[in-house]
């Protein structure tokens, strides 16, 4: 389900929760469905228990999962959070538009990388 990379400079719980967000919009884990137990999901990633719980409540924090006591964590509705998520990584790609227009690019300029992209 999550493959960790230990040559990432993040540390290991914003790894998780990354994973996890991804996941949850792209519409892997459905709403309601059960998340892991953290101790289930340490012991899968050979890490701290700590380390999930970390990530978990991060992902509670920001509206992605929620906790039922005695049953575990599960999936929020992730409408509104694919639409925050779309507009933030609009927001992300108007500052380096700014940005490389401070630095000369052209419109054409990033046009052209995001067809070559596509390809």
């Amino acid at each position: 389900m999550i493959i960790l990379d230990y040559k990432d400079t993040r540390p290991i719980y914003e790894q998780v929760v990354e994973k996890f967000k991804l996941l949850i919009l792209k519409g892997v884990i459905q709403k309601d469905e059960q998340m892991p137990s953290v101790r289930s999901l340490a012991v899968e990633l050979s890490i701290n228990p700590n380390t999930i719980q970390k990530a978990y409540a991060e992902l509670e924090r920001q509206g992605y999962i929620y906790t039922v006591k005695g049953r575990g964590n599960f999936i929020s509705d992730n409408k509104n959070l694919l639409d925050e998520r779309k507009e933030e990584l609009k927001s992300r790609i108007v500052f380096l538009y700014k940005e490389g227009k401070e630095l000369g690019m052209t419109k054409a300029d990033f046009i052209e990388r995001l067809q070559e992209i596509e390809e």
